[in-house]
């Protein structure tokens, strides 16, 4: 492996086991690595600190392993072994309710710039780094051991997530079906709810999957409720909230395909156009025009409105107005849920922006309950960035 040797005193964060190695802190490349090659990482005094995947930008290396041996040839299959007993041990992997989950995410699992997600049988597969969209090869072949003869398929879908400038061949598509598989979609559960994922045209892997434990809040509240879901994508939300008890659900989002999702997933449900209204809308014009009290529930969880720092305060802007418009117009004993999954935008930050957005609507509100993403979207405690997801679920009068 090619070298990269820090400045003094610039190992500290490896010691304390953050997986990033930022470019400031490097004093030398020893060797000429490619972006994506696996380099060691020393010390200025010589001492090994750690390997990873090299790359050009302000993350100059993503750390592997701190001790282990990523070059040798069952590195792949133990890392996935582990992810997935985590995911056993919290009852995900082998539930007969839910058929999907997330099955590595990233630094949460050790894996800087990986994501998998598990479909009833098939992995979805994205990089966001050059070293883990070289490995998926590997990667694959190590999924076919893990699950044997219950994967039906790995899709990679990196051509929105990995570096172009890497100089990859950036194309989605399958690295290895079964025979007796084809399709881009498949049918889950979650819960006992049913959903369609289709990976090759969703947004993401096909389906957020980190939205489980707050959906099944949404439903738990629903009962004899109208139910507005805002940004409502294939209607998670508003299918917890009919099966829930909901007497009325409206579901709102700008994308016709995934207004067509929704209404397919509100059929495989059970459920018809007397309890559930599909709006093909931008959400923020929409929920200007509703008028006051006629929802009971309002669920707000828009798209990132912050990729990046520089975004951050025209960010919170943002979710300052679009709160204050859900919290007014929601009937009084009404609960809104608010959401931000822009990285960038912590706790603390969110939730000054939603307590801005209620003092700017004069109603009484409280904070029953603050909301996160659940256990197999797991944040390494080395890694605290890894918490982007954050909620509240707020009780209006």
């Amino acid at each position: 492996m090619d070298k990269i040797i820090l400045k003094p005193r610039r190992e500290e964060s490896l010691l304390r086991f953050h997986p990033w190695v930022f470019s400031g802190a490097v004093a030398q490349i020893v060797g000429h690595p490619a972006e994506g090659d696996l380099v060691g990482v020393y010390s200025s005094d010589g001492r090994f600190l750690a390997s990873g995947h090299y790359q050009v930008g302000s993350i100059a290396v993503r750390i592997l392993s701190f001790d282990a041996d990523p070059t040798k040839a069952d590195f792949w299959e133990l890392m996935l072994e582990r992810a997935l007993r985590l995911r056993q041990a919290c009852g995900l992997a082998d539930s007969e309710q839910t058929t999907c989950y997330r099955l590595v995410h990233g630094e949460g699992d050790g894996l800087p710039g990986l994501i998998i997600d598990y479909y009833d049988g098939v992995c979805v597969m994205q990089a966001h780094s050059a070293g883990m969209f070289r490995s998926k090869g590997a990667i694959c072949a190590a999924l076919q051991k893990l699950y044997g003869d219950g994967l039906k398929a790995v899709y990679d879908k990196s051509s929105g997530t990995a570096p172009f400038k890497a100089g990859l061949d950036l194309v989605d598509g399958y690295l290895w079906r079964s025979d007796s598989f084809s399709g881009d979609s498949i049918t889950v559960l979650e819960n006992g709810c049913k959903f369609l994922v289709n990976w090759a045209d969703g947004q993401k892997t096909g389906f957020f999957l980190d939205q489980r434990e707050n959906r099944a809040r949404v439903g738990a509240l629903s009962k004899g409720r109208k139910v507005l879901n805002l940004f409502c994508y294939t209607g998670g939300f508003s299918i917890y909230a009919l099966r829930g008890g909901a007497v009325e659900v409206t579901s709102v989002d700008s994308s016709r395909r995934a207004m067509d999702l929704v209404d397919r997933n509100v059929e495989l449900n059970g459920f018809g156009a007397d309890k559930h209204h599909s709006v093909c809308a931008d959400a923020i014009d929409f929920l200007r025009d509703v008028p006051e009290g006629a929802y009971d529930l309002i669920i707000v969880d828009p798209p990132a409105f912050a990729k990046h720092r520089g975004a951050l305060r025209n960010a919170l802007r943002a979710y300052q107005r679009l709160n204050a418009a859900a919290i007014s117009k929601v009937a009084p004993g009404g609960f809104v849920f608010c959401f931000s999954c822009s990285q960038v935008v912590d706790k603390e930050a969110f939730a000054l922006a939603v307590f801005s957005a209620a003092a700017q609507t004069g109603r009484p509100v409280r904070i029953l309950d603050r909301l996160n993403q659940p256990s197999d979207h797991a944040v390494n405690i080395y890694h605290p960035e890894g918490e982007y997801l954050k909620g509240l679920l707020l009780y209006v009068e």
